[in-house]
C-alpha cells in the first residue's frame, strides 16, 4: 500500500510540475510563503484527489478534492481516501441524524482521530460547503506566532492542513429535521499543542 501511495505522489509532483513556475508576487494573491511558485490548477488536483479516491463516487470526491485544494495552497501532500475513517464517519452522521446535533464523536480531550464537524440549516449544504467553511479559518490563523486570534477558531483549518495527516474518511446526512451534518476523520491526527501545522 505505501508503495502506491508513493508511486502516487510521485505521479503528483511530476504531474505539477509544468504548473509550478516561478511567477511575480503581483501576479497570483495565493503564494507559498517560502516559494514563490504558482499552485496547482483545479483540473490537476482533481484528476490526483480522484486518483487517491479509488472507487470513490460522488460525495467521497466532493469531500477529498476540497480538503487537497485547501492542502495544495500550503504545498501539502494530498489526502488519500480511507474506508474505515469513511465507515466511523457515516457511523457518527448516522448517530447525529436524529438530532444534529454540533457534536464530536469523542469525548473533550479523548481524541483517538482528528474531526471536523458542519452543521447547516436546511438540506442543500453539499462537502465543498463544509470544507470551504473550515479552511475559512485561515484568517484567524497566524503562522509566525502559531495561534489564533481570541475569540475564533482555527483548529478546523489546521487540521484540513496539518503536516503529517494523510487519510481521511467523511460522511454527510440530512438529518430529521432537515437539516445537514457532516462529519470528517483524520488519520494521523493533528492540531498538537506547541505545533505548527505545516
Amino acid at each position: 500500500m505505501r508503495a502506491h501511495l508513493v508511486l502516487l505522489f510521485l505521479a503528483l509532483i511530476i504531474s505539477l510540475d509544468g504548473n509550478l513556475n516561478p511567477v511575480s508576487s503581483q501576479s497570483s494573491p495565493v503564494l507559498s510563503s517560502e516559494n514563490d511558485h504558482k499552485l496547482p490548477d483545479n483540473e490537476t488536483i482533481y484528476k490526483i484527489s480522484k486518483q487517491l479516491c479509488w472507487g470513490c463516487v460522488g460525495e467521497s470526491l466532493q469531500f477529498l478534492f476540497a480538503h487537497n485544494m485547501v492542502r495544495a495552497r500550503k504545498l501539502e501532500l494530498p489526502l488519500t481516501w480511507d474506508y474505515q475513517l469513511e465507515n466511523y464517519a457515516k457511523w457518527w452522521a448516522g448517530q447525529r441524524k436524529a438530532d444534529c446535533a454540533v457534536e464530536h464523536s469523542f469525548p473533550e480531550g479523548g481524541f483517538k482521530l482528528g474531526e471536523n464537524v458542519y452543521w447547516g440549516s436546511g438540506s442543500s449544504w453539499t462537502p465543498t460547503d463544509a470544507v470551504n467553511a473550515w479552511a475559512a479559518e485561515e484568517k484567524y490563523y497566524t503562522y509566525a506566532s502559531n495561534s489564533c486570534q481570541d475569540g475564533q477558531m482555527c483548529g478546523h483549518y489546521t487540521q484540513i492542513v496539518w503536516k503529517t495527516t494523510r487519510r481521511i474518511g467523511c460522511a454527510r446526512v440530512v438529518c430529521d429535521d432537515g437539516d445537514v451534518f457532516m462529519t470528517c476523520n483524520y488519520d494521523p491526527p493533528g492540531n498538537y499543542v506547541g505545533e505548527r501545522p505545516y
